[in-house]
């Protein structure tokens, strides 16, 4: 009996585990094949990305649709992180096999390592705050040298002994300029632009050992006029840090471009357009679908006030009279040591920049793809001398003085001064005059630009006067410009000793003729001549004119002439009569005339068809041997059309371009004057080398 109990429990057991085991099996059964689809749908990873369109920068534009920056469908090459290794030895594999491509099409890629690219590794010159970031980023100490860098870059990166030094610091460039622009599924990495099509093909052929490495059309930044107001139109660039920081919450991304000069910079919320949206969708790591989820807008195109081929007059304009003024071949000859110098004119009737010429000048092209040689050149020709350079107006300066003193009742039409060369009011300082001009009114004073008169009102006047009035014709003033300039300064206690310099009794009579330390740009110069133009009246300056929606398909905006400030004419007669001096100096005849009149008649203003006005000045600089030349000055006198202002550094008879200058704007077909080699003494007395047509010269009075 005891057996039979232990053989049913032990069927029982049995059938018991068989029936446990039958059950599993078919509960198996139904999550293999039953569930089994369901199950594995459960066991995949899915996850979406999203990645930033960019869209087509805006255009730029002249005043008459011409371009002068736009676009071009260009191909770069990228990586997108959704297909790229993580592995980092294949990683580098990767890098290094697109760079041979790249190389053997002598096509560049972008790097920004702050490291010389051979051995012995140096930092580069000038990239303080990007070392630091290096060092910070890597995790070196603050005092570690460029090879250290490398070293830790070569480790941090798993880049192996079995590449060369070479390719070891290239991949180093590469893996860490991706790091820099937050390489990631959201933001791909471009690895170099505007490939050729011989790279497109290259590059597509070896597609299937490059994950990751795409070729994209893009919109591709040129510069159509590089040559046309460089300092004016600007440049973009790769975001900095710093940039970005003040810009994050703008929608930037650390691989962004942005406008880092000029109108690129001032008008970049404008150019910019609004990027798009790509969503992929990934399945295990792969990418099963990509949608265009936001198409991107085009940033807007803005058109100028400069028209493109006055500008290009006006620059050979100003930069043939440095070449004649360098060439001279008389024992007399004056300003040869010439070697800069700035034009701007302005529309008279709204403030508007026609043309902004600056000496010397440079082709942003150039300075895209040899930056070396742009910066390094002779002079410094990325400064732009028509908003930034600060110069001594000389005698252009007494216009103001003479508008204060008429306004203020210091002086009237009938008031006159004796100029005997010598200011004699201080015993011990007797500054002089450049001639013996008797007894003189206001309106000769500014013709024969005698100082005595003006020392004498000047002083009458006081400091205070001469800067209150400087001021309200837009001197030493924030005139509001869209590319910004150089505030500069007038000659007062106060600016002085800013300066660290002492203020004397003396120096309110340089102030009044434009000396000391006045410091104006040829664009506040160019101001004051519309101001006093329009009897008064001073407009901002602008140069952005409109702002269309991309192709220029229709208006946005359109900028209206804004007066900044109007000086009151209290007298009825004050801008009438500083008008008046400045006329008389434009109808100035050399002795000779019209005996040399071959000679000198396309740069004389008398028998234009309207009358100009115009006021010339010899500022010193450290000593009144070392001189430059200004002018200011507006047509025709009745109407204005165009004031102007000119500056020559260390040089001499920059009056002799205005007649160019003027000529230019109502022929577009006007061809500059080609420089010869001639001195006005030689030029009168007929004895000149070249075709007198088309020499630069005319009078030689100031």
């Amino acid at each position: 009996m005891q057996k039979f109990l232990e053989r049913l429990r032990a069927a029982f057991f049995f059938i018991l585990i068989l029936a446990m085991m039958a059950l599993c099996c078919i509960d198996l059964m139904k999550i293999q094949i039953v569930d089994g689809e369901e199950y594995l749908e459960k066991a995949k990873t899915t996850r979406t990305a999203t990645q930033v369109i960019t869209s087509p920068r805006g255009e730029i534009v002249d005043r008459n649709g011409n371009e002068i920056v736009s676009n071009k469908t260009g191909f770069n090459v990228v990586i997108e992180k959704a297909f790229f290794p993580s592995d980092k030895q294949e990683m580098n594999r990767i890098i290094l096999d697109t760079v041979r491509i790249l190389q053997k099409d002598g096509v560049s890629w972008i790097d920004t390592l702050p490291i010389t690219a051979e051995q012995p590794y140096e930092y580069l010159e000038a990239r303080d705050s990007d070392i630091v970031k290096l060092r910070k980023n890597i995790g070196v100490q603050h005092y570690a040298t460029a090879a250290d860098c490398l070293a830790a870059m070569y480790e941090l990166y798993e880049i192996d002994s079995s590449y060369t030094e070479r390719e070891k610091r290239i991949i180093a460039g590469i893996r860490y300029e991706m790091i820099i622009r937050s390489f990631s599924l959201s933001n791909r990495y471009t690895f170099a632009e505007d490939i050729p099509m011989d790279t497109v093909v290259h590059m597509k052929e070896a597609s299937y050992v490059l994950d990751g490495v795409d070729i994209v059309e893009e919109a591709i930044r040129i510069y159509a006029a590089g040559d046309v107001a460089p300092h004016l139109i600007g440049t973009v660039g790769a975001i900095s840090a710093e940039e970005y920081a003040e810009n994050k919450d703008k929608g930037y991304a650390l691989n962004d471009v942005i406008g880092k000069s000029g109108i690129e910079k001032a008008m970049e919320s404008l150019l910019r357009g609004g990027k798009g949206t790509r969503t992929l969708e990934l399945l295990n790591g792969a990418v099963v679908s990509d949608t265009v989820t936001e198409e991107a807008k085009p940033g807007n195109t803005v058109q100028l006030t400069i028209d493109s081929a006055y500008q290009r007059d006006v620059q050979e304009i100003l930069e043939n009279h440095i070449l004649w003024l360098n060439n001279q071949t008389s024992t007399k000859a004056k300003g040869m040591d010439a070697n800069a110098g700035a034009i701007v004119v302005l529309d008279a009737k709204s403030g508007a920049l026609l043309a902004a010429a600056t000496s010397p000048t440079y082709n942003i092209n150039d300075y895209l793809t040899d930056y070396a040689s742009v910066v390094n050149g002779e002079n410094a020709p990325l400064t732009n001398r028509a908003t930034h350079g600060l110069y001594r107006p000389g005698s252009t300066f007494k216009t103001v003085t003479a508008t204060a003193a008429l306004n203020e009742g210091f002086i009237d039409r009938n008031s006159t001064v004796v100029c005997n060369k010598v200011y004699t009011y201080w015993d011990d300082y007797k500054p002089k005059c450049t001639g013996w001009h008797g007894r003189i009114n206001v309106v000769t004073a500014i013709e024969k630009s005698c100082n005595i008169f003006f020392y004498e009102v000047g002083r009458a006047m006081g400091i205070d006067m001469i800067a209150d009035y400087a001021s309200q014709y837009g001197l030493a003033e924030d005139l509001g410009f869209e590319t910004g300039g150089e505030k500069g300064r007038i000659a007062t206690p106060d600016s002085l000793q800013a300066l660290h310099m002492e203020w004397n009794a003396g120096l309110v009579v340089q102030a009044a003729i434009g000396q000391s330390e006045t410091g104006v740009t040829p664009l506040q110069m160019a101001v004051q001549a519309c101001t006093i133009a329009n009897r008064g009246v001073r407009y901002k300056p602008y140069i952005v004119d409109s702002i269309h929606t991309y192709n220029m398909e229709s208006l946005v905006s359109k900028t209206q002439p804004v007066v900044a400030h109007t000086i009151p004419d209290k007298t009825g007669e004050t801008f009438e009569l500083v008008i008046q001096g400045m006329k008389q100096a434009a109808a100035f005849v050399p002795y000779s005339y019209p005996a040399q009149k071959d000679y000198y008649t396309p740069y004389l203003l008398t028998d234009l068809p309207k009358e100009a006005a115009i006021k010339t000045g010899t500022p010193q600089a450290t000593t009144a041997e070392d001189t430059s030349s200004a002018f200011i000055g507006f047509y025709p006198v009745d109407d204005p059309e165009i004031a102007f202002s000119g500056f020559v550094e260390h040089g001499e008879y920059s009056k002799f371009m205005i007649r160019q200058i003027i000529e230019a704007y109502y022929d577009k077909n006007y061809v500059p004057a080609k420089p010869v080699t001639a001195s006005p003494d030689e030029i009168l007395s007929g004895k000149i080398t070249g075709d007198a047509s088309e020499t630069t010269v005319t009078s030689i009075s100031e």
